[in-house]
């Protein structure tokens, strides 16, 4: 895991020669290498859900997996019904709405499900425009794209959607992942979002994808932020939790693991930072998500210990090779129990902790969560600039970032800064620094003082209600309206911040502001989650 940040905060040469790659897609002039495009037709058949298989699968299913796919038919008009009712299962009839989850979400709905308990319909409705700003943002200021650029080249290339390079898939991912690393500055871009994203992208779409990502990092339920951030605070407490579960209740297995040096911190990277994906086969995997996004970190720690549990006398039998390449390779390929079976089981395991007040770790750390409001736009000033301008205005782009961007400019289809042909690229980039200066001259005495943390690189932003950083301060102002924040608010450069893990102080809402200003962490997306566990 690595965090890619730089002082610097303006793109490269290579940067936007990588960007103009993904703009142009799989046009005939984007130069793409055979190794970054393995040829289909060595493979034989891909499954129901895109993985490509070296192997021919069988024609014909099981009796066991013919009665899961007739099944999840029959489960499919229950949920469309659901959704038409989504108010009324999330207000009184939770207990169906759970039940409904853990016995599996149908592949046809999963993804409007997921998009509706983490709240995504009402974050595009507050945050509209959003979205699209954050992606533009990346484009001239995100410092991670060389490393999201090297994930997306291996992130589910065994799938049938991200397999073509710079196909619509891998487009939509980089994108995503770019908008999110300007979106949320603490974290930026850190290996093992790319999956997770990747994951999400299988069944929603960009903006969506986008918000999900946002509300999985960043409220209190699911709370990823802590993982990914400088340090992994969140991993090391999660971790300790989880020996401290397997020393009161699984010693013998504890001490058998510690005879070889088996530590969780070789085998719960992927369980906790990415909810057991590429650990346990992806139908499992997939039901594991519906139940972590219906009910957050709790899954982490129960089916941690309930994966043990269920192997032990399996593990107990192993060395020290054998348990690696068990728990960390063929978990994935045979778990040993039907899905159903794991996800009753986890269910016990969250039943049996509870009682015992194990099912979560202890208090988090203030840190594990954003201590910056999310969304500011930072500018370089001119001084600073990677990108130094000369010649008169000219953009010294290396001859090979040059000629890259250009030749494909001319065709690519979906290009928005880039489209035209009749501006070469230094020009291009020389016009975007002349209005970023203008812009930077024509709104300075709105804008805020540099900030401490990002000494020489002034933050461009107006007051707004929505900011997470001396929120009561400014609910009070614009309460007393003896604040001139209420009237900024209509400022084209005012930014509005969707704030996920705070709720209005004392209960105290502006007048117009009531629906923006809540917060998923207080209705635990319409009380899906009762309160022991919170």
């Amino acid at each position: 895991m690595m965090n890619g940040h730089e002082n610097d905060v303006f793109n490269s040469d290579d940067d936007q020669a990588i960007i103009a790659k993904y703009d142009a897609g799989r046009c005939s002039t984007n130069e793409i290498l055979s190794w970054e495009d393995p040829a289909l037709e060595v493979y034989h058949v891909t499954d129901r859900y895109g993985f490509i298989h070296d192997h021919r699968l069988p024609e014909k299913l099981t009796a066991h997996e013919t009665k899961i796919r007739e099944r999840e038919n029959e489960r499919i008009g229950k949920w469309l019904k659901m959704i038409k009712k989504w108010e009324k299962y999330t207000n009184t009839e939770k207990d169906k709405l759970r039940q409904r989850v853990y016995k599996g979400i149908p592949n046809a709905v999963r993804g409007e499900v997921w998009s509706r308990l983490l709240g995504v319909p009402r974050i595009k409705v507050e945050q509209e425009g959003k979205y699209e700003e954050m992606v533009q943002q990346s484009r001239l200021y995100s410092t991670d794209i060389k490393q999201i650029d090297l994930d997306v080249n291996r992130t589910f290339r065994n799938n049938i959607m991200f397999r073509e390079r710079f196909g619509p898939k891998q487009q939509s991912l980089f994108q995503v992942l770019s908008a999110y690393s300007v979106y949320n500055a603490e974290v930026g871009y850190c290996q093992g979002m790319s999956q997770i994203a990747g994951l999400l992208l299988m069944f929603m779409n960009d903006e969506d994808t986008f918000w999900a990502l946002s509300v999985l990092m960043t409220d209190r339920k699911h709370g990823m932020h802590g993982f990914f951030i400088p340090g992994f605070p969140k991993l090391s407490r999660f971790q300790e939790h989880h020996d401290k579960l397997l020393s009161k209740f699984l010693p013998k297995l504890k001490k058998h693991m510690d005879k070889f040096s088996i530590h969780s911190s070789l085998y719960t990277l992927k369980w906790f930072f990415q909810c057991f994906l590429d650990r346990v086969p992806f139908t499992l995997t997939l039901r594991l998500w519906d139940a972590f996004i219906l009910d957050g970190e709790v899954i982490l720690t129960a089916m941690s210990f309930t994966l043990l549990k269920l192997h032990k006398k399996t593990l107990m039998k192993m060395d020290m090779d054998e348990l690696i390449e068990f728990l960390q390779i063929k978990l994935e390929q045979d778990f040993g129990y039907y899905d159903d079976v794991a996800i009753d089981a986890l269910q016990n395991t969250i039943l049996d902790l509870q009682k015992h007040k194990l099912h979560l770790p202890g208090v988090a750390h203030p840190n594990e969560l954003p201590q910056k409001p999310f969304g500011l736009i930072t500018r370089p000033e001119s001084s600073n600039t990677r990108r130094t301008l000369s010649n008169g205005g000219q953009s010294t782009l290396s001859n090979e970032s040059s000629a890259t961007i250009n030749r494909l400019a001319v065709e690519s289809p979906t290009s928005r800064d880039l489209e035209t042909t009749s501006v070469d690229a230094p020009t291009f980039f020389a016009t975007q620094q002349k209005q970023s200066e203008s812009n930077d001259l024509s709104t300075a005495s709105e804008l805020s003082s540099p900030s401490s943390a990002n000494v020489g690189y002034p933050l461009q932003r107006a007051v707004s209600l929505y900011d997470n950083v001396d929120l009561e301060e400014s609910v009070q102002a614009a309460i007393k309206k003896s604040s001139p924040i209420p009237s900024r608010m209509n400022s084209p450069h005012a930014i509005s911040l969707y704030v996920p893990y705070e709720d209005p102080p004392n209960g105290l809402v502006p007048v117009g502001a009531s629906s923006r200003m809540s917060s998923p962490v207080s209705s635990r997306n319409g009380g899906l989650i009762p309160n022991e566990q919170i």
